[in-house]
């Protein structure tokens, strides 16, 4: 049963998340901020992973702690989901063309966290949200999901295909890693013997 549920509460949000790895990309996500809702929809409709988050913030104040505690939540609830990560291939990655823009993401699902990112988004805001929020989810993700991710943009004029983009990059790259390795279906995949 390759799933999780994370609750996390402080004096500035209220996120619950709740996944299936093993799902079909199936997303129920409200999380009060409209452009990052279809964003966390693209991350679980290309990653095959079940994915419901409810989230309230102080959007008095900005989007930043709810997209934030989000990401946090979110990597915490795909390491729990993962175990031992005994069986599963570890590795992704993925080129990702969308109009204009393509992204390029390779990720380890390491247990060793680092956000590479080098991906500029000509545009302060898409719609209201802000665009450097973009980067501050994946970071609060990869840190708290103990992942070494590095996405980098090859190309891109628009900030919404640039981002859109680097989501479903990302997505596509998770499907992979968390996929059940069939060749060592009940190895750690390290020489470590651990991770």
């Amino acid at each position: 049963m390759r799933r999780a549920s994370i609750s996390r509460q402080t004096a500035e949000t209220r996120i619950t998340v709740e996944i299936d790895l093993d799902g079909t990309g199936t997303y129920d996500n409200r999380t009060g901020v409209g452009f990052f809702d279809h964003m966390l929809d693209q991350l679980a409709r290309h990653s095959l992973i079940d994915m419901t988050i409810r989230a309230e913030g102080d959007y008095h104040i900005d989007d930043h702690h709810t997209v934030e505690d989000t990401g946090i939540a979110l990597g915490q609830a795909l390491a729990q989901a993962l175990g031992d990560k005994r069986g599963i291939r570890r590795y992704g990655e993925c080129h990702l063309p969308m109009d204009d823009a393509q992204v390029r993401c390779a990720l380890d699902l390491s247990g060793r966290p680092f956000l590479v990112w080098n991906v500029t988004l000509p545009t302060q805001k898409i719609g209201t949200f802000d665009t450097e929020l973009v980067r501050e989810f994946f970071q609060a993700f990869s840190t708290h999901g103990g992942i070494t991710l590095h996405v980098d943009q090859l190309h891109g004029l628009n900030s919404h295909h640039i981002a859109e983009a680097a989501f479903k990059a990302v997505a596509r790259a998770l499907r992979q890693a968390v996929e059940p390795d069939p060749r060592k279906g009940d190895a750690i995949p390290s020489t470590k013997g651990t991770l």
